[in-house]
This record gives structure tokens, sequence and C-alpha cells, in this order.
């Protein structure tokens, strides 16, 4: 949104730009472009063009600027590759992160985030979250359990199985540390998460996804579940 609005005041900078023109050309002397023009005419016009460009690139750098800001503290984009978060997200899915929230407030069970991936910060990672920090978390039976309540993860297909991994064990207990969070992938069988290599912590959180732009079948706000 904040990209949308500066866009508009460009917009409306270069129609108030394009309006004194043509007030110019209006209320002052036309200005004769035949061979016979004078050198200080032309001075003239060269000025004006000069101007312009300089007011252009001014504009171009303020915006620049602007939209730099919002990348680094505000929203960023980022695109789905994989399969991890299927049915939710899908591969090619175009997405903004919110960078704002955590900032102001915590995590919570359900928010489906951005995150480095643990094993290569290059890269990022989109998987929900599911234990919080003082939460125990087990994985048995193919059910996932905090704090001794079995979660009840309506955003699943029926037939999605979950289980343990290299890291969280069938049936074993583990409390969360404090700052630390357990997150998977909605695609259990095809999602390599915090069963396999732990929890994260908030350091490694880039933020919370809240708008799904891509494909426009599917463009609006993300709900996140609240387990």
């Amino acid at each position: 949104m904040c990209l949308i609005l500066s866009l508009t005041l460009l917009h409306l900078k270069c129609l108030l730009e394009i309006i004194e023109y043509m007030e110019e050309d209006i209320y002052s002397p036309k200005v004769d472009y035949s061979p016979g023009q004078s050198t200080e005419e032309q001075k003239t016009i060269f000025q004006k063009m000069g101007a312009s460009l300089v007011d252009f690139i001014q504009t171009l750098v303020v915006f620049g600027a602007i939209f730099a800001i919002i990348y680094l503290f505000v929203a960023q984009p980022h695109k789905v590759s994989g399969s991890s978060m299927v049915p939710t997200f899908i591969n090619g899915d175009f997405i903004l992160t919110d960078k704002i929230s955590y900032r102001l407030g915590e995590p919570k069970n359900g928010d489906i985030i951005v995150l480095k991936n643990p094993r290569n910060e290059s890269q990022d990672f989109i998987k929900r979250i599911i234990a919080l920090p003082g939460q125990t978390l087990k994985v048995e039976g193919s059910h996932v359990f905090v704090d001794g309540n079995e979660i009840p993860e309506t955003y699943l297909p029926s037939e999605i199985v979950t289980r343990s991994g290299a890291f969280l064990h069938e049936g074993q207990s583990i409390l969360v540390s404090p700052d630390e969070y357990f997150v998977f992938g909605d695609n259990r069988n095809h999602s390599s998460d915090s069963r396999e290599w732990g929890p994260i912590t908030k350091a490694e959180i880039v933020g919370k996804v809240f708008f799904r732009y891509w494909p426009v079948s599917s463009f609006g706000l993300i709900h996140h579940s609240s387990s």
C-alpha cells in the first residue's frame, strides 16, 4: 500500500508540473523555435530542460529512498518456491511479508512467517509457527500436541500425516526455550522444518506473511490459524 501511495504521489507531481507548464504557455509569450531564434532564448529552453531533468532525477531518488525504507523496515515481497506449504501456498505464489508486527508484538501459534533458512541464511523459508517459548511440543500417532493438547489443524487436509524427524522424535516432549519457536510446513511429508533441524530464534524471523497478490484468483489478505 505504501508503494501504491508513493506511485500516486509521483503521478500527482507529474500532473502538477504539466499544469504549471500549461499555465506558462497561456500567460507567457510564445517561444519561437525557428532557425532565427536568439541565443538567449535557446539558453532559456536548455535551462528549463536541464531543470526538469534535475527535478525528475530528484524525484526518482526520493521515491527510491522511500521504497528502500519500505523494503527494509515495513514490508518485503517474496515468491514462494517449492511445495512445503501446500495447500496453503503453492509454488509461484507472490506474497508480502510484514516486518513491523513482531517489532510491536510477539509471534503467535498458527502464524505463517518467512524466516531465514537455519542452514543457509541467504535463503528464506515460509513456515507456520507450531509452538511458542515456554510451551511443550510432542508429535505422536501422526498428531501434534502443544502443552498436552492436540492442536486443531483445520488448515490441513484430512489425509495429511505429521511424522517425527531427526530432531523431534516420535512421542518425545520438548520444552521450547525462551526466544525460540518451532515451525512446520503445512505439507508435512515434503517439508524441511523444525522436526529436522530444531527450533528457530526470533532474530531468524523475517516477518509475518499478510498478503498474497499473485495469482489473481488468490489475491487478498492471509488468514492465520489461532491454534
